[in-house]
């Protein structure tokens, strides 16, 4: 099941990846709440998009080869986790903390868990 989950998440967060990577302004203006959070800055969406990509990457080897990709899950996760604090923080410091923490649950944060748990319960055993 684990395999499943992670091909899925790369399938989805390498859509995601690609649409940062190759349509920087559309994926600025169709993702809620990313106006919110800043002047857009193309630069700054693709670098965001080529972390996404690795993640992807990772998540896709651990989908094909778990034993061999599994560090490259842990690489992703650790970025998804990274990410997801920032995004709590930030969710902390606002007004609208809990609707922000609501919105982005399903993109930033269900990923996030599920990637770290599957990569702390599949370590394999060396």
């Amino acid at each position: 099941m684990s395999r499943i989950v992670c091909a899925v998440l790369a399938v989805v967060l390498g859509l995601n990846a690609l649409a940062q990577l190759f349509a920087p302004f559309w994926w600025y203006g169709a993702v809620p709440g990313v106006t919110a959070t800043g002047a857009y800055n193309p630069h700054f969406v693709r670098d965001i998009g080529a972390a996404y990509l690795a993640v992807t990457l990772g998540l896709g080897w651990f989908a094909a080869r778990p034993i061999q990709g599994w560090p490259a899950l842990v690489a992703g996760a650790l970025f998804l986790a990274v990410h997801a604090g920032i995004h709590a923080f930030d969710a902390s410091c606002s007004a609208s903390g809990v609707s922000d923490v609501i919105r982005d649950f399903p993109g930033v944060y269900l990923p996030a868990l599920a990637t770290v748990a599957i990569a702390y319960l599949r370590k394999p055993v060396l």
